[in-house]
């Protein structure tokens, strides 16, 4: 069979208005500045407001990746959304964009695969493409952790911020392949260290659910413990399909979930600083969201140049994890 190379054309992203600081929390928490930045290297977060949502933001990131990538609504052949937390579990996510783009010729979608989801809407939408499925296909990673929060908890609520971020992938006109090596994994015997349950009530007939409220709960130094040892293989095991060594990469867009673990990727990998994207301390960890709207962010403010090489990685509840090495084109927003 002849797989069809994918070009990825454009990158969106849409965050709330509303910012909460450090300092902001100390006013609901027994916390401060220095415990939580020196513990997750996280300044501020956005969070949703009102009636804001995963749907919302998820618009909004779509058509900006749209604006900026000479398509229109029209040409989307296919929607896959990933969301942890969406605003409806039915109608989808995928097919609210759909509406709002005016793609009326797509499929819509959503997935989940917690903060992994972006990669993982990644490989489904490449393998559409490679298969001559489908032609244009908009990605979208949307998520409002901040309504499943305990905000008594100051170990868990501190970590997350709200977004949404968009990557438009097509058939590559000029034959060559952006997606160079994508890998993604998932380990349910570990999936109990982070979970939230979507809590409904029982039949009066029957037993009542005792499931307790719709919350997100981590046991973060299992979860450390995880990532550090599994993150790095599956980049490997990406550079090593894509035939290339860390010194062929220009630069790596991690996860936002802790800066700690940044820096022990970046050490393993042993790249300088410049090579390395973090806005953590803006967004805090956005879940889905964080690897295109750090990719996005970047590509804005030109901390990343183009043409170059990337390794995106992300790790999160399920436990799932992935990471994938790409090329970004010239002048590629």
């Amino acid at each position: 069979m002849n797989y069809k190379p994918v070009q990825i054309r454009s990158i969106g992203m849409a965050v709330p208005e509303t910012v909460i600081t450090n300092d902001d929390l100390t006013k609901i928490l027994d916390t401060s500045d220095e415990w939580i930045s020196t513990r997750t290297g996280i300044k501020q977060r956005f969070i949703a407001n009102g009636d804001e949502n995963s749907t919302l933001f998820g618009i909004q990131a779509a058509k900006d990746a749209i604006n900026k990538s000479n398509l229109q609504g029209a040409d989307i052949d296919a929607i896959i959304v990933a969301s942890s937390n969406p605003y409806n579990i039915y109608p989808s996510t995928g097919c609210a964009i759909q509406e709002a783009i005016g793609a009326k010729k797509a499929i819509a979608f959503d997935i989940t695969a917690a903060c992994t989801g972006m990669l993982y809407a990644l490989e489904i939408g490449r393998s559409f493409i490679a298969a001559g499925k489908y032609k244009n296909i908009l990605l979208v990673a949307s998520d409002t952790n901040s309504k499943f929060l305990d905000w008594n908890d100051r170990a868990s609520c501190v970590l997350f911020g709200d977004g949404a971020g968009a990557i438009i992938i097509s058939e590559s006109e000029d034959g060559k392949d952006d997606i160079l090596a994508l890998n993604i994994n998932a380990d349910g015997t570990m999936g109990r260290h982070i979970t939230m349950n979507l809590v409904g009530d029982n039949c009066p007939l029957v037993k009542p659910s005792e499931l307790g409220q719709q919350k997100i709960t981590m046991n973060g130094k299992e979860v450390y413990k995880f990532v550090v040892q599994t993150m790095p293989e599956s980049i490997m095991h990406c550079l090593k399909d894509a035939n290339l060594e860390p010194k062929d990469i220009d630069y790596l867009v991690p996860h936002q979930a802790n800066l700690r673990i940044i820096e022990g990727l970046q050490n393993r990998l042993e790249f300088d600083d410049e090579k390395v994207i973090v806005n953590i301390d803006k967004y805090g960890n956005t879940s889905a969201a964080s690897v295109p709207i750090a990719l996005a962010e970047a590509l804005e403010s030109g901390k990343i140049k183009t043409p170059s090489k990337a390794i995106l990685c992300a790790f999160g509840a399920g436990m799932a994890w992935g990471s994938a090495v790409v090329n970004l084109r010239e002048n590629l927003k």
